[in-house]
Formats: structure tokens, sequence, C-alpha cells
């Protein structure tokens, strides 16, 4: 295949994952404030409230708010997440040990980048390929990009909360293409997801690959 003129990556699960578990980033700072829980069992919870949760788009809301109200939809999933494990109420102040769970998730601390990315990036810059990241994250992404030495290598970075747009759908691959004044054909996406990233890309005229992590 020829080269392609643009190649976008996801972010989380394809670029960088979470050291352990989510449960065990989670369970790791209750600890601090006192809350000791099983992070098995705060793991399974939070995926099940995750997928339970509406998508993260805030149509019609200010550009400078989008931050207010991710850490606001992320709050709801904590909660949720720590009342199915029946410990919400041993903490003091929820408030205050969720305010610096979502800032721990904004650093480099809960991240691991996997061993072939930045070879990898290094390698499509050489050959002049431009690099986006097309994620369903929040705004905390280009902290998290920053903290882990990776937003240098991208040209694009589009996050569905910002477009008001989550993979699969198409207006949020669109958008991307846009920046780079790209076409679909001429364009990859690669990401870890089969429905979001795979057949998002692929509906929308792009060259989806998957990829498969541990």
């Amino acid at each position: 295949m020829s080269q392609p003129k643009v190649i976008f990556l996801d972010a989380v699960g394809t670029l960088f994952g979470v050291k352990g578990s989510v449960g065990k980033a989670y369970a790791d700072v209750a600890e601090k404030f006192g809350v000791t829980v099983s992070e098995e069992a705060v793991n399974a919870a939070f995926f099940q409230s995750f997928a339970a949760a509406p998508p993260p788009i805030f149509s019609g809301v200010k550009f400078e708010d989008i931050p207010n109200y991710e850490f606001e939809w992320w709050q709801v999933v904590a909660l949720e997440t720590f009342q199915q494990v029946g410990v919400v109420n041993q903490f003091a102040d929820f408030s205050k040990f969720f305010e610096q769970l979502y800032s721990h998730f904004a650093t480099a601390k809960p991240w691991v980048v996997y061993n072939d990315v930045i070879p990898t990036l290094k390698r499509w810059q050489k050959r002049k390929i431009e690099l986006g990241i097309i994620s369903n994250f929040d705004s905390r992404l280009y902290l998290v990009l920053e903290s882990l030495k990776l937003i240098d290598f991208f040209t694009s970075i589009t996050i569905s909360t910002e477009v008001s747009a989550a993979k699969p759908n198409q207006k949020i691959f669109q958008e991307s293409l846009d920046k780079h004044n790209c076409a679909a054909a001429d364009a990859w996406h690669i990401g870890d997801s089969f429905k979001e990233d795979y057949q998002g890309a692929s509906a929308a005229g792009l060259k989806a690959i998957l990829i498969k992590r541990n």
C-alpha cells in the first residue's frame, strides 16, 4: 500500500495504557483518603459505570466550559463506581477525593507508553507522514501527552468532547481530516476498539487498522 498522507491514532489503549488497572489507580488514591477497597472490585464497577454512562458529548456549551462538563461527567462515573462497591460513605469528603483522582489522571503517573510507540512515531516522522490523534478521551489528554513526551509528534489532536461527536461517529473523523486538508482515502486510522476505531474509521472512508494490546 502506498504511503498515507496522514496517520491518525487513538490515544488510550493504543499509544499508552493504565499501569496495572483503572481499579488499582482508583484504589491507590482512595487509600490516601483512608478508604481501603479491592482494586478488582473497583475495576469491575468502574467499567460497568463507564459503560452505563451517556456519551460525554456536550452540545451547545461554550468551548471554555467544556472542562467543567468533563469533570462533572467523570465525577458521576466515579461516584457510581464507589457506590457499587459499597464504600462511598467511607469518604469524609468525596468531592475532595475526586478532585485528586481527576488530577492524577492528567499526569504521567498512572500511564505507561507502549514500547513500540516512540520508535514507530519517529519512523513515520522521518518518512514525512503527518500524525494526528482522534480520541474519545477528554481535554486532560493534552496534559497527558505533554507529560509522556508524546505531544510534539502530532500536528493535530481531535477530542470528542471538543467536537460534540465521539467515535464511531463519522463527524469526528471528518473534523480530523479537515485539519490536514486530507481526503479520507489518503489517511489511516489505528486504534484498539473494533467498534469505535476500526468500524468507525472504515465507515468514514479511512484505511482502518485494529491493534491489539495486552
